[in-house]
């Protein structure tokens, strides 16, 4: 973009006066030291405007090239940099900043007509229909301010604070011109107004973008595709909205993909979720929050590492008082076909739900489960999810299919599998059903628990594997802190031991994808509320340390709970003690990955082959499964698994024969 600009000279406006442009007043026109008119044709001019250098050619796909330059084109109020490309303006392009190497071509309009935030402020009323949960969005939101925004109205005082905070970003961004970045390219589109569009990104036959900003970068740009109506939007870096998506009210946060005749209302969506064919309104979609089915509808809910099936459903009211239920489904869990919910209600962690639920109710603390419907009841099978094997693959593929390329990433994401805030819930679980078993009451088989049923026998075997599962996580906790460490007597083994921070025992929380404690959480709100973080910029690094400190709290957790099972003190621990644990931990290792590859075994079954080797005998089904589907000895995931079991069994070898020494 030139920074300096003088008047046409009186040859420049003869020459573009004779190849059809035209002005009112050519001294409102003015250019850079090296203007080519003849690259500019059959252009009206009006207002104040700005052009560059028409110096290169622009290259096209398929191999076409054609001079920079602009033609056949109305022009109003604009800036536009160098070698920019402007052709078959229909209507007219207003009141833009449009900087270098920018191509336009086959435009309805393109125009800013009053002044604007470009989408930032916009309340989006997210969980609620009914409201009083709005999110103001903003350019750089992130899932866990967003969280807290929403879901912690019962600090009004700190809810103020954050709404006039991003109220004043949303000013200091309003401006009456818009802006297209470098490198940017909008082709045969019709209708842009009051959208401010990043450098680098694509819009290719969007149907109308209106009061919108398009976040792109050059490491990561944003794409925009046919068919596409978006109003009152922010799409954030890497970002793609195409094949007629329909948006109202949205924001749209990094490596997101909405497509496929999508249509989402009052919604937002955050890293790396993915909506194909169905129906959006009013939900949080946490992180990884992905849907790929013409009938699924997620309406009213807070969602996250969410997987939903086809025919997914849920309904938000009871035709009362209208739509003012909610819903809760925890980070991981899936839903299968035609699964409904009847909001309210809170699903756990990691749980996949099955059938059609008609019951108000609550399994947060009970993580890793199967809701299904049996006999139009709601019956819950307790921890069975951490013996599946997909449960592992998700966790494994998460981090993958992590598309964010931007140098700036907005969400904070703990992919663990096992945390505090996971274990927490295993260790309430167990509680739970030791305590359901001992007072509850039996009927037909079944223990009643929050708008569930629970088979006696899924209890007992639910408690058990919620015991491995903390098993596992405190003995990862314990390889994890000594591995590698030098210890010659017990007084080096307890400073080991000894956790960095007070900060971590006591609950924990998930921010839709950030798990931390929840003091660490009320610090940062209570300095929020107090002025001593008064800024966005000032949150966003609060959230990132806490993020950044997960280690050294997660160790404060596990050693309180160390402590509280072994009931000694670290100061008290002895190197028995931790062998000991260090056994537990190899054995519940052992055993769930046993489970795992038997669950992975099951997929290989002579069942699973129904359908292979449509045409053939036995002999063939079997060849013809196994050129398509491989062999269980031969499976990655079961590789995998038996490599995790001698890794994990020579760890704890190791750690135990340098603990001996020091007994």
């Amino acid at each position: 973009m030139a920074s300096k600009w003088r008047p046409l000279s009186p040859a420049e406006i003869s020459k573009l006066t004779s190849q059809g442009c035209t002005c009112p007043d050519w001294s409102k026109v003015l250019v850079a030291d090296g203007f080519n008119p003849e690259r500019v044709k059959t252009t009206a001019f009006s207002g104040d405007v700005r052009l560059g250098l028409f110096q290169k050619d622009v290259p096209f796909e398929g191999g076409l090239i054609r001079p920079s330059g602009i033609s056949n084109a109305t022009i109003h109020n604009c800036q536009i940099g160098n070698n920019v490309y402007i052709n078959q303006v229909k209507s007219y392009i207003a009141n833009y900043t449009i900087e270098d190497d920018v191509i336009i071509e086959n435009v309805d309009l393109l125009a800013v007509d009053t002044k604007t935030s470009f989408g930032n402020g916009t309340d989006v009323a997210v969980i609620n229909e009914a409201g009083g949960r709005e999110i103001s969005i903003y350019d750089n939101l992130s899932a866990q301010l967003g969280y807290v925004i929403a879901l912690y109205r019962h600090r009004p005082k700190l809810i103020e604070k954050l709404r006039a905070m991003i109220a004043g970003y949303a000013a200091s961004v309003a401006s009456s011109m818009g802006l297209v970045g470098t490198g940017a390219k909008i082709f045969n589109s019709r209708i842009i107004k009051n959208v401010r569009i990043g450098p680098a990104a694509t819009i290719e036959a969007a149907s109308r973008l209106e009061n919108g900003s398009i976040n792109s970068c050059p490491q990561d740009p944003v794409y925009i595709g046919p068919g596409v109506f978006a109003h009152n939007f922010i799409a954030c870096s890497g970002s793609k909205i195409s094949d007629g998506a329909i948006l109202s009210n949205c924001f749209v946060g990094q490596a997101t993909e909405l497509a496929k005749q999508y249509s989402a209302e009052n919604s937002v969506f955050f890293a790396n979720c993915g909506g194909f064919h169905g129906e959006a309104c009013a939900i949080f979609a946490g992180p990884y929050t992905v849907t790929h089915h013409k009938s699924t509808l997620l309406i009213a809910g807070l969602f996250s590492f969410l997987n939903a099936g086809s025919g997914t459903n849920q309904s938000n009211h009871m035709y009362k008082l209208g739509p003012v239920h909610q819903g809760i489904v925890e980070r991981g869990s899936k839903t299968a076909s035609d699964s409904y919910m009847l909001w309210p209600a809170k699903v756990g962690a990691f749980t996949v739900v099955m059938g059609r639920h008609y019951r108000n109710s609550d399994t947060s603390d009970l993580p890793f489960s199967y809701l299904i419907e049996h006999e139009d009841k709601s019956v819950l099978v307790p921890a069975v999810n951490l013996k599946s094997v997909g449960t592992v693959r998700d966790a494994k593929k998460w981090p993958k299919r992590d598309h964010r390329k931007d140098p700036k990433k907005l969400d904070l994401i703990n992919f663990k599998l096992l945390s505090p805030y996971t274990i927490q819930k295993m260790l309430n679980s167990c509680k739970l059903l030791r305590n359901l078993k001992a007072t509850g009451i039996e009927t037909a088989g079944y223990f009643e628990y929050h708008g569930v049923k629970i088979k006696h026998d899924s209890l007992e075997k639910g408690i058990r594997l919620y015991e491995i599962g903390i098993d596992k996580f405190l003995g990862n906790c314990l390889i994890h802190r000594l591995n590698g460490k030098q210890f010659t007597n017990v007084q080096q083994l307890r400073a080991e031991l000894k956790p960095q921070t007070d900060i971590g025992p006591g609950k924990w929380a998930d921010l839709a994808g950030l798990f931390a404690p929840e003091e660490a959480i009320a610090k940062i709100l209570d300095d929020i509320e107090s002025g001593a973080l008064g800024t966005l910029d000032q949150i966003t690094a609060a959230f990132t340390s806490a993020h950044e400190n997960y280690p050294a709290y997660e160790w404060a957790w596990a050693t309180n709970v160390l402590q509280q099972q072994l009931g000694k003190t670290i100061d008290a621990i002895s190197s028995k003690n931790i062998i000991e644990m260090i056994n537990k931990w190899k054995s519940a290792v052992i055993e769930l990955d046993n489970m795992l590859l038997a669950d992975t075994q099951k997929e290989f079954s002579e069942t699973v082959q129904t359908g292979y080797g449509i045409d053939g005998n036995f002999s063939e089904r079997t060849s013809d499964f196994a050129n398509v589907r491989g062999a269980f000895e031969t499976n990655t995931v079961a590789g995998e698994i038996k490599q995790h079991i001698d890794e994990k069994s020579r760890l704890a070898d190791e750690l135990i024969h340098r603990l001996q020494k020091i007994i």
